[in-house]
């Protein structure tokens, strides 16, 4: 025996399976993409300069930002690291109303970010550490520790992301000098 739907139903059936398969293949569409993406911000950053020392970035260009999501209204330096190779102390002096350092994994997660306002300085000081590397230094703090904005964190290997407002076309070669000069290395 067999059963016949009427066409309206039946149209309607085919309907809702397509629109089941189609969520389906868009759910695994989307969570498969972060596996299939063959690069990053941490790997493209590697193209600006060596490691392990800020590198200042191209300007801000529609079609051709050297990172996405750069505002244009600032400066930009990279510096990527590898915390296996010990603790990263970053400083830096940028004579501007407004810097901030974002500090992001490899995957670009962000892992902290600061700016000259929440720092409550101009100058930036502060040093990337594991807790291992942590534990370490407690045994024997430098004597400057107590200067230092200490971030602790389990990500081996990321970049800082420096950016500065440079208020005015005749201050940009004083804030490129600044970021080119910042500090991103080991710390001893």
């Amino acid at each position: 025996m067999s059963i016949h739907l009427p066409s309206r139903l039946r149209w309607g059936a085919a309907f809702v399976a397509t629109l089941s398969l189609a969520l389906v293949v868009h759910i695994l569409v989307v969570l498969a993409i972060p596996r299939e993406v063959t690069h990053s911000a941490y790997t493209d950053a590697a193209r600006f300069g060596p490691d392990r020392q800020f590198n200042l970035l191209p300007a801000v260009e529609a079609g051709a930002e050297p990172l996405p999501g750069l505002d244009p209204a600032m400066k930009h330096a990279a510096c990527r690291y590898q915390l296996d190779d010990g603790p990263v102390l970053f400083t830096a002096a940028v004579p501007v109303p407004f810097w901030s350092i974002g500090l992001f994994n490899a995957t670009g997660e962000v892992v902290y970010s600061l700016n000259n306002r929440t720092a409550g300085s101009d100058i930036l000081s502060l040093l990337l550490i594991t807790p291992q590397q942590l534990s370490i230094l407690r045994e024997n703090p430098p004597e400057d520790l107590d200067k230092l904005i200490v971030i602790e964190t389990a990500a081996t290997q990321g970049f800082a992301l420096l950016r500065a407002f440079s208020p005015s076309p005749a201050k940009d070669l004083e804030v490129d000098l600044a970021m080119k000069t910042a500090f991103c290395g080991r710390f001893e």
